[in-house]
């Protein structure tokens, strides 16, 4: 049996993230394996304007930010969504791994 195309591999992994939890990239790019963070990055773009029942909103970068993206406008959407989460965000708007981060499988 073959295995699901990348995308969908990074999909199943993002639903695992509960709410109010958050993972990076890199860290979704390992649990997946053969793949790098930029490439998820890829994988949740490809969901803007779609309704989805990915949570793309829980994955930030290794820095605990939300990534520049839709000219400034996504990440205030992705900032907003987390919030009503209830992750917080420092006064740099950094989310703090030890408090929100997701442990993974």
């Amino acid at each position: 049996m073959s295995e699901p195309p990348l995308f969908e591999r990074i999909y199943a992994i993002v639903r695992q993230i509960p709410p109010g939890k958050v993972a990076t990239y890199g860290q979704i790019a390992r649990i997946v394996g053969g793949c790098s963070g930029q490439m998820v990055g890829f994988a949740l773009a490809s969901l803007r304007g779609t309704q989805t029942n990915v949570p793309w909103q829980r994955v930030i970068n290794r820095m605990g930010k939300v990534s520049p993206h839709g000219a400034g406008f996504g990440s205030a959407i992705q900032e907003d969504l987390l919030r009503e989460e209830g992750v917080e965000f420092d006064i740099e708007g950094r989310v703090d791994f030890e408090k929100y981060g997701w442990m993974g499988m």
